[in-house]
């Protein structure tokens, strides 16, 4: 009953050609998890590399929710590229912190000071090989 209360709404912004915003509303769990990992998905096969996870509305997160935030994480250092979250509820930040996931995505107060490091990764403003063979 408790999970119809708060179902998961999730905005998608395009901040640049390859940095997309996700505002999420909501319980991200195992019942709304898989609507988030579609939007996060969705942004991958558009060629986003840096993600940055407003999850500021979030009450509560449970494993589920954690295990996307992983993956995407995961996909996203491989492009490479980078995922942030931004300022989570309490209860939510308790979660990460306790389970470590904290340490590895970096998380910021604001969007701003998220994309400020998303800027800061080494390789964020590289730009594709030239082309030319080697002599």
């Amino acid at each position: 009953m408790s999970m119809a209360l708060n179902p998961l709404s999730v905005e998608v912004t395009v901040v640049r050609e390859d940095v997309a915003l996700f505002t999420v509303q909501g319980d991200l769990d195992a019942d709304t998890g898989t609507d988030f990992q579609h939007h996060l998905a969705n942004q991958l096969h558009h060629g986003r590399r840096h993600f940055l996870l407003d999850l500021a509305e979030v009450p509560f997160m449970d494993s589920s929710g954690m295990n996307i935030i992983l993956r995407v994480y995961q996909e996203a250092r491989e492009l490479p590229g980078s995922v942030h979250i931004i300022s989570p509820t309490p209860a939510v930040r308790r979660i990460l912190d306790l389970t470590g996931v904290s340490i590895t995505v970096p998380v910021s107060q604001s969007a701003e000071e998220a994309l400020e490091r998303v800027d800061a990764t080494p390789g964020a403003q590289q730009r594709p090989d030239t082309g030319r063979p080697e002599s």
